[in-house]
């Protein structure tokens, strides 16, 4: 009895446990540093497949990293439990968004490297990869070379050298943004039916992703992350039977509600020095002036005529939630447009915005930089202060970085000078980075 009950409390026990998670970047002398995430908890069980979903910057790579022993947190504990009693299973195996293979290597060289790490004999180590191969449907390309494969056949050889170590978890970074559309699609439903027929050698899968349709589609259960720092903010459970169809009214519901969750206002303040925030310490997300257009006109016709979900516009459009959150972030921060749980409108002065002509677009566009963007005005104030009416960019840049990095500064930047090239509110010449007002608005 007592045997039994030891067996079903370690088939029950989490293969991952991450307690209390946190990882700075930087810091020591150069300032506080970067918090990428805070107050993680996690639990991994068999037998599931967990999603982590949320913005670029959430943390959700570093999270993966911290897992598979890359990096060291700056706090919290991660515990990885292999399987017992099985000496081929190797707690983690992780494939990443790039493929990551070696050129000079063929691809049953590339798939061997981590048994060979191992010290697997070479027998073996040759029959579990030739294994490993046929199971991920490369059987026939053993002696090629990476540059004679597509995308889509990299990165099966990515997920074979996964595979070959035979790991309890795998990992997975993004394993399908690399890939176009269909061949994206073919790898993630070979993906599902490997693991639903239970053909592949590990017990559960994390996967990383900023593709709401695809968590749903593949996982049980879904952890949004929240931004800056990352945050887990809700765990999603799928309950709905595989395989799944993007057109099934419960699957639309789903991807709504992560959309309505992901764009809600946080509900404590966020972290100084990003977006939403007030001052020069404002993170902007560099958008370009025709992106930005471009969505205006796109809400503004039809089938939308100003108000749209943004599950429908993503489709519409092929965006990823990654892409059109900050589009429509900084259409709200510039007052063209409001978000509303999982619905973008265009405000009164983004409908008027898109009936005007070029000109007026500009000016209009000016008006609202310097009325909602602080450090716009910041810089233009500068300038009209100044009796040479020029400043170093270097001046606004190391301002930034007593809000966040270095990274965040210089995007925060690029959009200054994008938006206000574009409103003609000043003028930046790159070869000595230096604003003035030599053709001003």
């Amino acid at each position: 009895m007592t045997l039994a009950l030891d067996s079903i409390d370690q088939a029950l026990a989490p293969l991952v446990e991450v307690k209390d998670l946190k990882h700075v970047y930087g810091g020591g002398k150069a300032g506080p540093g970067l918090v990428v995430l805070e107050d993680v908890n996690l639990t991994l069980k068999a037998n599931e497949i967990v999603g982590l979903l949320g913005r670029s910057g959430s943390g959700k790579s570093t999270l993966l990293r911290s897992i598979a022993g890359l990096i060291t947190p700056t706090a919290g504990t991660v515990s990885v439990s292999d399987v017992p009693g099985d000496d081929a299973a190797h707690g983690v195996a992780m494939v990443f968004q790039s493929f990551a293979l070696f050129p000079w290597l063929t691809v049953q060289k590339n798939v061997e490297l981590g048994l060979e790490a191992q010290g697997v004999p070479p027998d073996i180590r040759r029959k579990r990869t030739l294994a490993a191969i046929d199971l991920i449907g490369l059987d026939g390309f053993e002696n090629a070379y990476p540059k004679e494969l597509s995308g889509g056949m990299r990165q099966r050889v990515g997920l074979a050298r996964a595979l070959v170590v035979q790991p309890s978890v795998l990992l997975m970074d993004e394993p399908f943004s690399a890939l176009d559309v269909l061949t994206a699609e073919t790898l993630r439903t070979d993906l599902l039916d490997l693991w639903s027929e239970g053909r592949m050698p590990i017990r559960s899968i994390l996967l990383v992703t900023h593709n709401i349709e695809e968590a749903v589609l593949m996982c049980d259960r879904i952890l949004v992350f929240s931004s800056n720092p990352g945050r887990v903010i809700a765990e999603i459970k799928v309950d709905l039977p595989q395989p799944r169809k993007r057109l099934d009214p419960a699957f639309r519901t789903l991807v709504d509600d992560i959309y309505a969750r992901m764009t809600a206002k946080p509900k404590a303040p966020a972290r100084e020095g990003h977006f939403p925030g007030t001052g020069l310490g404002m993170a902007l997300t560099h958008i370009s002036t025709n992106t930005l257009n471009g969505m205006i006109e796109t809400l503004s016709g039809g089938p939308y005529n100003g108000s749209a979900d943004l599950a429908d516009l993503a489709r519409e459009l092929q965006m990823e939630a990654d892409e059109l959150l900050p589009i429509a972030e900084t259409l709200q921060l510039m007052r063209f447009a409001e978000l509303a749980g999982r619905t973008l409108r265009l405000t009164a002065p983004g409908k008027r915005y898109d009936s005007f002509d070029v000109d007026q677009r500009k000016q209009m566009f000016a008006q609202h930089l310097l009325a909602y963007v602080p450090l716009a005005a910041h810089i233009r104030r500068v300038l009209d202060d100044r009796a040479s009416h020029q400043a170093p960019a270097s001046r606004f840049r190391d301002e930034l970085e007593d809000f966040m990095s270095e990274a965040y500064a210089e995007e925060t930047m690029d959009s200054i000078i994008s938006w206000g090239r574009y409103g003609e509110i000043f003028a930046y010449h790159e070869d000595d980075d230096r604003f003035s007002l030599d053709d001003p608005a």
